[in-house]
């Protein structure tokens, strides 16, 4: 018997960590800007302060954003992760990124579906949430897909993992923004399989199955970087 899927419930707070996050990686507020004040964003989001910290909680817990006492929230640099790489100028980096992304975040998927716990499960369930309502609405959602990913790392309850891809965030991106639209350029099935491909990754993380979780997990990267290059992969062997 199939399982009946509920319909997502995002809380406020989680609707306007999402919007926050979009706005910061998409630009909208730069690096070192100072956010709005608070009652400023509660009012603009309709919501109580209280509901509008735990959103700004959040984005500080992820590094994000940082405050400076009496001064407000202000937008972190990239470069202040603890890993650096340089900046993607290339469809050669977009390509070695996802390179990079298959080898540690397969690992990393499946040592989540042996250690996560209930919490972290969540957090990787109410990012699939968003962008299964994104998928509804014919859209696609660079942050809510990067949230996901970064959820499966902190499940795996292996700090290394996790500070590798917020380090890769930018990066990270990139990648995901060019995939994105692609798959608006080929419709809405597009955009289900995606959905499918996470929600196959999710459901074998619930599940525990290690073998499973790991190796949707590569088909998805892999899919995902076949269909951004589309002919065929870039020759990256070293010229003598």
């Amino acid at each position: 018997m199939k399982e009946t899927r509920e319909k997502p419930k995002l809380t406020l707070a989680d609707r306007v960590y999402h919007s926050l996050y979009s706005r910061i990686s998409n630009g909208e507020y730069p690096v070192n800007q100072k956010l709005p004040s608070e009652n400023t964003l509660a009012n603009e989001f309709g919501v109580s302060r209280p509901v509008l910290r735990m959103a700004l909680e959040k984005l500080r817990t992820e590094g994000v954003i940082y405050s400076r006492q009496g001064a407000g929230n202000f937008v972190r640099a990239a470069s202040s992760n603890p890993v650096g790489f340089a900046r993607v100028e290339t469809l050669a980096d977009v390509q070695r990124c996802y390179e990079f992304r298959i080898t540690i975040e397969t690992a990393a998927t499946r040592f989540a579906a042996d250690r996560r716990g209930s919490a972290s499960l969540a957090e990787i369930k109410d990012a699939l949430d968003l962008m299964r309502v994104a998928t509804g609405s014919q859209e696609h959602r660079e942050d809510a897909d990067f949230t996901f990913h970064l959820a499966i790392t902190k499940a795996a309850n292996n700090q290394y993992y996790e500070a590798a891809v917020r380090a890769l965030r930018e990066h990270i991106h990139v990648g995901m923004k060019l995939h994105g639209q692609s798959l608006m350029t080929d419709g809405a099935k597009a955009l289900e399989r995606v959905l499918e491909e996470h929600t196959n990754i999710y459901e074998a993380i619930r599940d525990q199955r290690a073998e499973d979780a790991e190796a949707h997990m590569r088909a998805h990267l892999e899919y995902s970087r076949d269909r951004l290059f589309g002919i065929g992969l870039l020759d990256l062997r070293m010229k003598d």
